[in-house]
């Protein structure tokens, strides 16, 4: 602990030199100024303008590094300051022109979750290691771990290694994907499913490199993997058998994103297989389910894998008056569902009488659709389109309408007349 003190001790120490504060401020200075310049001129963050404005912040710089060296001050912490904007600025060329040629939102995502934690945290560390000896403070013991010095930079590294592994391995599987989709011809469904194998096991071989990077011992894995299945067994034992159903559906492929399952009657797509859950999109609300994924080998789902997701509709019901003949309303459903373009034709849409009402006779049309999901767009077309068909056509839709019938008034005889009185 004293060693801890000290060496923050010697680097607060570090900021009453002049030299030290004028960089800092200095660089403080045209950072403000840079950033009054973006807010002025209200530059996009997706516009190539970003990166002229991003050289002019660098020339100032070089400015500045050369205004310093005439005047004999250092100015080290301002050249490393140019040289981290460099790679900034290079870093911005990429990501423009790979929103050019790839999805955006994925470009953005990556950058925003992956590509700048981990240029900020490298640039961090690169500045601190330039103000005083890094080494040295992350060699700094906190206990004894296994028989081995656990350090503060093992501490650290615990804490920020975990999540770039996880982040990163998101491109690598994502390109094994996309060769092994050209390669062998895959479905999206295959692709997606092969990717998360791919990155699962890039997670696996990260954590496996990060343990015996920060000096853990086999011994020592063996004792946390012994403690671990002692966890699984009574604490977490669903997440774990939530993991290992996700595998499993991967495997199978009865599960896979962009399929699309029938959940509570409601047509659903799987948007992405987690590790725990999995998340599914439902399109009659737009609302995303999270459904565990032990829930799919305890309960029956109906699902679209096969070779077709065509789906047979029956629920357009409408009703017609009784002088109309059958076989005339019948026919002007066919057609009506046959104009629609995103009827299937094959099967051939069809209709039927479905009851004899109290007031008119139900028809119900079925009709086949190339995807689940605009089940309900589809079917509120039909409705609309069936109502302007039975004006053109003078098909009546009646009212409802009921016939009272009243019994003839019985009125009394002389004698019960007479009684009365």
């Amino acid at each position: 602990m004293n060693q801890i003190v000290f060496e923050l001790s010697s680097w607060l120490s570090l900021l009453g030199r002049f030299s030290l504060v004028l960089q800092l401020a200095v660089l403080a200075g045209l950072f403000v100024l840079s950033r009054l310049l973006f807010r002025r001129q209200r530059i996009s963050p997706h516009s190539w303008r970003i990166v002229f404005t991003e050289l002019a912040f660098l020339a100032s710089l070089g400015l500045a590094f050369l205004v310093l060296k005439l005047v004999g001050m250092p100015a080290g912490l301002i050249f490393l300051a140019a040289e981290l904007l460099a790679i900034w600025i290079g870093l911005e060329i990429l990501r423009l022109l790979l929103r050019r040629y790839n999805d955006p939102e994925v470009v953005e995502s990556y950058f925003q979750r992956a590509v700048r934690p981990l240029f900020f945290v490298l640039g961090l560390m690169t500045c601190l290691g330039k103000i005083d000896n890094l080494e040295s403070f992350g060699s700094i013991p906190l206990m004894r771990l296994f028989d081995q010095n656990f350090t503060i930079g093992d501490l650290g590294l615990l804490l920020i290694l975990p999540y770039f592994v996880v982040v990163l391995s998101e491109l690598p599987s994502f390109l094994f994907g996309s060769t092994a989709a050209r390669l062998m011809g895959m479905t999206p469904g295959n692709r997606k499913a092969f990717e998360l194998i791919i990155r699962y096991l890039l997670i696996g071989l990260g954590l496996v490199w990060m343990s015996s990077f920060v000096g853990l011992n086999g011994n020592a894995v063996a004792a946390m993997a012994g403690g671990l299945s002692v966890g699984l067994g009574f604490g977490i034992k669903e997440v774990f058998s939530n993991f290992v159903s996700g595998l499993w559906l991967l495997l199978e492929g009865s599960v896979r994103p962009g399929e699309i399952l029938i959940v509570d009657g409601d047509a659903c797509e799987v948007k992405n297989l987690g590790l725990r859950a999995s998340t599914l999109l439902r399109t009659s609300d737009n609302a995303e389910l999270v459904v565990p994924n032990q829930t799919f080998f305890t309960n029956t789902t109906t699902t679209f894998t096969g070779e077709t997701k065509a789906l047979r509709c029956s629920s357009v019901t409408v009703g017609a008056d009784y002088k109309h003949e059958p076989d005339e309303v019948i026919a002007l459903l066919v057609a009506t569902a046959k104009a629609n373009p995103r009827v299937l034709s094959v099967p051939p849409p069809k209709a039927f009488v479905a009851n004899f009402g109290e007031s008119a006779i139900d028809y119900e049309l079925e009709f086949s659709m190339a995807d689940p999901l605009t089940k309900g767009g589809i079917s509120k077309e039909l409705r609309r389109a069936i109502w302007y068909a039975f004006r053109d056509n003078g098909i009546e839709m009646p009212y409802p309408q009921q016939v009272l019938h009243l019994a003839p008034r019985i009125r009394p005889s002389r004698d019960q007349e007479r009684g009365t009185d």
